[in-house]
């Protein structure tokens, strides 16, 4: 045997002898869906009971933000479609975490929420971190890329997801 090279061609799943990697392997995307489920509801949360955040203008305001990065953000007009309402399109950010956040933890169209979560953190990217110097600096570029895992692989396991396509297949199997 050279050394670094198996010789031995035969599966080890073909007995069941399953190692610690083959184990492990189908839970490799739950810790990310709980860090990005429990990240996006506590910024939606966070956002709708700021007393502050919810105006058109103010100290911490999403108006005043949206006003400070307009001239910085990659796409201006996204923001200036924003500041034609400002405490509206706050809202939508808020309730938009919301949503992409619980379907994330509990794995409720994954794929989807998923989608959701990339293009809300693509769009804060595009407009309120655009400008971190170095890029690192803003977060929304790094959670961006975050998503995509779970947007091709979805939720395999412990998700309503997987047990909504167990039960499909069950009842499938019913008509057999």
């Amino acid at each position: 045997m050279t050394h670094g090279m198996r010789v031995d061609t035969r599966s080890p799943h073909l007995d069941g002898d399953r190692g610690w990697r083959d184990t492990v392997t189908p839970y490799a995307l739950l810790p990310l869906r709980i860090f990005l489920g429990v990240t996006f509801i506590y910024a939606g949360i966070d956002k709708l009971t700021d007393s502050a955040f919810m105006k058109d203008a103010g100290a911490g305001s999403i108006g005043d933000m949206m006003r400070a990065v307009r001239d910085s953000s990659a796409i201006p007009a996204l923001v200036d479609m924003s500041l034609k309402n400002p405490v509206a399109f706050g809202y939508a950010i808020a309730f938009g975490e919301l949503a992409v956040g619980v379907g994330i933890l509990i794995g409720l169209l994954t794929r989807l929420a998923a989608l959701g979560g990339a293009l809300i953190s693509l769009s804060l990217w595009l407009t309120v971190s655009w400008a971190a110097e170095p890029y690192y600096y803003g977060n929304d570029l790094p959670y961006l890329f975050c998503w995509i895992p779970l947007v091709l692989a979805g939720a395999p396991l412990w998700s309503l997801d997987a047990a909504l396509r167990s039960r499909r297949r069950r009842r499938v199997g019913d008509y057999r």
